[in-house]
Formats: structure tokens, C-alpha cells, sequence
């Protein structure tokens, strides 16, 4: 009768001693040349301080703008209440992240193909699952996440709105923490308000910003002024201005269509501003504070979940 939970934790032991033996030859692979950083994926969360900024459009036609730059990508919609990555691309994901916690399937079958050759992992309601995953369950995840590492140069996890718990479990895990933001004052005025809690609860002091819908480069420009002006009276952090979107009617035609505006209208301006900013995403790697990698991601999380 013993024997099947022995057997389990005999396996558990078995794949904690084979991750510990392979992030210890990435660390020997760090200090021999830093190879093993400069090969692994980075991670990025997209968030916003309100909904309705577009923030989930960015998402995608950032993701798409950096496939056309020869990078890999992984999406993964992490907005459980209102998740539409799928929506907005016109996919029908069958599986989803759900799946692979219950044990129905793998990591790589609920991969769907985007535009572009990104692929995205529908997380929906399964990643609420997380916050109560056994060890085993936990070790199993982590394994799964392991044959992604290796396929993909960048994954972008698209949050939810707002200043929720789900929120800050994915934004405090990620790498590099991007903050779209609109010129509408209620926009700026939650952007600090989620910038504020990350830095004084999460000492995360480094974000990016992106301005969605701006008028024009000058518009955008005041924008990011204003909240880091605050930002600077107030908080000890860093805030650097990834770029801007301008406010073009082909993202609105884009949206109709269930199409990224970067795949059906590549020449639009506002088309042009997201190969823009993936220029400039893919310029600014080495500037990266790196905290870890996609299993650092979840693992991160995983352990958040179980805690506070």
C-alpha cells in the first residue's frame, strides 16, 4: 500500500536532483563565458494600472513585430478574467493550461500557432490551478517547462488589468516589467498607482513604459513625463520610455477583423511604431536586470501562490 507514494517521491527526489545537476551547469557555462545567460529566454510581463488602454493589442503586435526581427516568441494571456489574446487573432484554442495541471496533457500540445510564427500557451482559468499544486504537480510543471526553455528567445505574458493579486504574481516574476499607459489621465494616474504598490511591496524599481494611443511621439513624450515626474518625487525607481503607439484607425479596422495591425496593415503607422519598439526591446537586452528564467518565472510564482 506504501509503495505508490514511495514511488512518487522516489520520482520527485529523482527530477529535483536532475534540475538541480542542470541549473548547476548553467551556472558553469555562466561562469566559463556567460553563454547560458545570453541563451536564455527572456521574460517580460505587460501590464497596465486600468483596463481599456489596449493593452492586450500591444501585446500582440509586439510579439509579432519581434518575430519579424527573427526572434522566437511565447505568448502566454494571463488574464483570467478577460483573457483574449485568441479573440483578438481569431485562434480557437481547444486545451489549455488547465489541461496540463490536470495531467491530459503535455506543455507543447496545448501550443497553439499564431500570425507570424509566435505561439501562444491559452492559460484561462487553469492558472488560478496553480495556487493549489502539490509538490509533485509543482515538479511536473517545472519539467514540462523545461522543453519550452530552450525553443524560445523571448515569452511575453499578457496580465490583467489593474492591481489584483494575479497581477503581481506574474509581474513580480517576470524579467522586465513593460506598463502601457494611454494619455487619459485616469490612465497615468493608475499606472503609478500599480508602479507605486510593485516598488514599495514588491521592491521591483524597474519598469519600462509604452504609450498607447498617443496623438503623435510629442504627445506620448508628455505622457511618460508626467508619470515620471511623480514617479521621481515619490519612488525610488527607474523608468525608461520604451516608446509609443500612435492612434490609428487600422488598429480599429485590425481589431474588427480579428487580425494584428502589424499583419494586415504592415505599412500603417501605427504598424511602423511597433517595429519601432521591438527594434528597440531587442537593442536593450544587455541593459536587462535578469532575475531568472521561464522556470524562475513560474517557480516564482508557484511559490508566491502558496504564501502571502
Amino acid at each position: 500500500m506504501s509503495s505508490v507514494p514511495g514511488t512518487g517521491d522516489q520520482a520527485d527526489t529523482l527530477r529535483q536532483m536532475a534540475r538541480t545537476a542542470k541549473q548547476n551547469q548553467k551556472a558553469d557555462a555562466h561562469q566559463a563565458g556567460g553563454l547560458a545567460d545570453q541563451q536564455s529566454i527572456r521574460v517580460i510581463s505587460v501590464t497596465s494600472g486600468k483596463g481599456g488602454v489596449g493593452k492586450s493589442n500591444v501585446v500582440s503586435n509586439l510579439a509579432i513585430a519581434l518575430s519579424a526581427q527573427g526572434k522566437k516568441v511565447l505568448l502566454i494571456d494571463a488574464d483570467l478574467g478577460l483573457g483574449n489574446l485568441d479573440v483578438l487573432l481569431g485562434l480557437s484554442p481547444v486545451y489549455n493550461l488547465n489541461h496540463v495541471l490536470n495531467g491530459e496533457k503535455g506543455i507543447m500540445d496545448i501550443l497553439i500557432d499564431g500570425p507570424a510564427g509566435i505561439k501562444i500557451i491559452p492559460a484561462g482559468s487553469g492558472v488560478q490551478e496553480l495556487t493549489s499544486l502539490g509538490q509533485h504537480e509543482k515538479l511536473k510543471l517545472l519539467d514540462e517547462l523545461d522543453m519550452l526553455e530552450e525553443q524560445f528567445d523571448i515569452m511575453i505574458v499578457d496580465t490583467e488589468a489593474g492591481i489584483s493579486e494575479n497581477v503581481t504574481y506574474f509581474t513580480v516574476a517576470a524579467q522586465e516589467i513593460f506598463v502601457v499607459v494611454t494619455p487619459e489621465p485616469t490612465s497615468i494616474t493608475d499606472a503609478y498607482a500599480l508602479i507605486k504598490l510593485l516598488a514599495t511591496r514588491y521592491a521591483e524599481h524597474h519598469f519600462k513604459v509604452l504609450v498607447n494611443m498617443a496623438k503623435d511621439s510629442e504627445d506620448a513624450l508628455e505622457v511618460f513625463r508626467k508619470l515620471a515626474n511623480v514617479a521621481g518625487r515619490f519612488l525610488d525607481i527607474s523608468l525608461d520610455y520604451l516608446g509609443c503607439v500612435v492612434k490609428d484607425e487600422k488598429v480599429v479596422e485590425a481589431v474588427k477583423r480579428q487580425k494584428a495591425v502589424t499583419e494586415l496593415f504592415p505599412d500603417s503607422e501605427a504598424a511602423q511604431c511597433f517595429t519601432t519598439i521591438a527594434k528597440r526591446v531587442i537593442e536593450n537586452k544587455r541593459q536587462t536586470r535578469v532575475k531568472g528564467n521561464i522556470q524562475f518565472f513560474f517557480r516564482r510564482m508557484l511559490d508566491s501562490t502558496g504564501g502571502s
